[in-house]
């Protein structure tokens, strides 16, 4: 055989495993700072007005609402920290996910005694977040919050 023949029948060089981990270390590393990262919007109901929203409580959460801010028979929607805060009776507080457990969709509005999810229209009660009308088959996740005094706090 010629040693051009020899030249050809070589493999190209393989890359180095060490090279490929340390690409994808690289890569998942500046997906999780992204993904940790925050953000400056403290818009975060659904009625428009603001929260405290970067404060915290007491209870070393993260501060909601004033107890005068939720309707009694209703409730608010804080899209940015996922929760929705009701009072379904004078001074009782619930919270309970925003996630619709049908298509983990967000539910946006809470109206007449309901909480609702805009995608297929799936109601849950300010109660205890049963469903009231699907396609939902599960109730919202209940959350954890504090109430002291006329401040609502994440829990």
């Amino acid at each position: 055989m010629s040693s051009e023949s020899l030249q050809r029948a070589q493999p190209a060089p393989a890359i180095c495993r060490r090279t490929i981990l340390a690409a994808l270390g690289a890569a998942g590393a500046t997906a999780a700072l992204t993904a940790c990262g925050g953000s400056d919007d403290s818009s975060s109901g659904s009625s428009g007005s603001s929260e405290p929203s970067g404060s915290t409580g007491s209870g070393g959460g993260e501060a909601l609402a004033k107890t005068s801010e939720i309707p009694e028979g209703g409730g608010k929607v804080f899209a940015d920290q996922k929760v929705v805060v009701t009072q379904p009776t004078a001074g009782e507080f619930k919270a309970f996910s925003t996630t619709c457990p049908h298509q983990k969709q967000q539910v946006n509005a809470v109206d007449n005694g309901l909480i609702t999810c805009p995608a297929h229209g799936s109601q849950f009660s300010v109660t205890d977040g049963s469903v009231e009308k699907g396609p939902a088959t599960s109730a919202l996740a209940a959350a954890n919050i504090t109430v002291e005094g006329d401040s609502i706090t994440l829990a």
